[in-house]
């Protein structure tokens, strides 16, 4: 079997993986990122949508060849079809642009190779080297080719399924009610608002929502997410989606381009995203917002941050878990509140009748709330319903 050496092998080109491997090469380090797949960023399973602000945070540049479309807002939609339209000035985080997500992917990946990483594309981690318990590497298969890679450190971002984790000895398990299964259509000749996300709350996406996030020319994402739980039907999120479009004249003449479906977490991220020698970051850590299903944001941070401290780890030569302290410190630091006060809001949501929606959709559209985000919202709805927040008020 051949074998490789290097500083740190990053297992997942994705927005995370190509992050990490970025900030660590940057940092001397000898780094090589695999990717399973042919392409980077394909096949798509992403709805696309960000947030402006955080790019900055990351020092990563809007450019033109990956923002399909620009938002000026959002529009909230409630069960029996109240809107609460919001343009961006008030609009926070939540809405921003709707990306090309696999150009997208491709721009981080080709960051990482400037910066030096070796990028080797259609090599798939197979398992974890451990030598006297402790991780010293992966093997893989490149390109039909058995391999090994020996390293001082992997990180592991390969994902929303992650094997790298779980082949290291953690716990990256979900109970099903912290998972949404969903489904989406790219479609065109289709006549939504052009440059508003929507998102429609209630039964017609059991603890979850629908989404139509536009790519302009009478082009949309459209999608849902239901949640494990209340999956009963079998293909539970087409059965809705399909409903859904069916009834909606703007859309139920429309051409569908593409189908993608996954999975995506809704809990508050892993116990421990660190080990001896191991780093795990994104979607793989369960680093996804448990309301919205969005983690470009939170991977392409918690990749940053790794990288850097994998620099900082090698002027020592510790990749020990308390050297790695600084990354978990980083990223919870950052977006662990956050996680867990959604995660909550998120096992109530899904416990409220149509009704109860409308209600507090309405509450919202009749308040004055200067930045639109979660945070805020739930602040709306403590004044008005407080029983709903009541368990986590102090989160508020």
């Amino acid at each position: 079997m051949q074998t490789y050496e290097c500083d740190i092998v990053v297992v997942g080109a994705g927005p995370g993986g190509s992050m990490a491997a970025k900030y660590a090469a940057l940092g001397g380090l000898d780094v090589i990122l695999l990717e399973k797949r042919a392409e980077v960023g394909s096949p798509l399973r992403c709805a696309e949508g960000v947030s402006k602000k955080w790019l900055e945070e990351i020092d990563v540049k809007p450019d033109p060849a990956w923002i399909s479309a620009e938002m000026d807002g959002a529009i909230i939609v409630s069960p029996s079809g109240h809107k609460f339209k919001l343009d961006e000035s008030h609009a926070g985080n939540e809405v921003g642009y709707v990306l090309e997500r696999h150009l997208f992917d491709k721009a981080l990946t080709e960051q990482a190779g400037k910066a030096g990483a070796k990028v080797w594309l259609r090599t798939a981690a197979t398992g974890a080297i451990v030598e006297d318990d402790k991780l010293v590497g992966v093997y893989a298969n490149r390109m039909g080719e058995e391999i090994a890679i020996r390293a001082k450190c992997v990180v592991a971002a390969d994902g929303f399924e992650s094997q790298m984790a779980r082949w290291a000895g953690l716990d990256t398990g979900l109970d099903l009610k912290d998972l949404d299964t969903c489904i989406q259509y790219r479609m065109a000749n289709i006549d939504v608002e052009p440059n508003y996300c929507e998102f429609v709350l209630g039964s017609a996406a059991p603890g979850g929502y629908i989404w139509i996030f536009p790519k302009g020319d009478g082009k949309a994402n459209v999608g849902i997410g239901v949640q494990g739980t209340k999956c009963k039907l079998g293909a539970d999120p087409k059965h809705y989606l399909d409903k859904f479009i069916a009834a909606d004249p703007r859309l139920n003449k429309g051409t569908v381009l593409e189908i993608v479906a996954g999975a995506v977490s809704t809990c508050p991220g892993i116990e421990d995203a660190t080990a001896d020698n191991l780093v795990v970051v994104g979607d793989a850590a369960r680093m996804i917002d448990p309301i919205t299903g969005g983690g470009i944001c939170h991977a392409c941070r918690a990749g940053m941050y790794a990288g850097k401290v994998l620099a900082e780890c090698a002027k020592t030569g510790d990749f020990s878990k308390g050297a790695l302290k600084p990354y978990e410190d980083m990223w919870r630091d950052r977006m662990e509140d956050k996680l867990w006060r959604n995660w909550m809001a998120k096992e109530k949501f899904a416990t409220l009748s149509d009704d109860v929606l409308d209600s507090l959709v309405l509450a919202i559209k009749d308040s004055d709330i200067e930045e639109v985000n979660v945070y805020n919202l739930l602040k709306v709805i403590k004044e008005k319903y407080p029983e709903i927040v009541e368990e986590f008020e102090g989160m508020i």
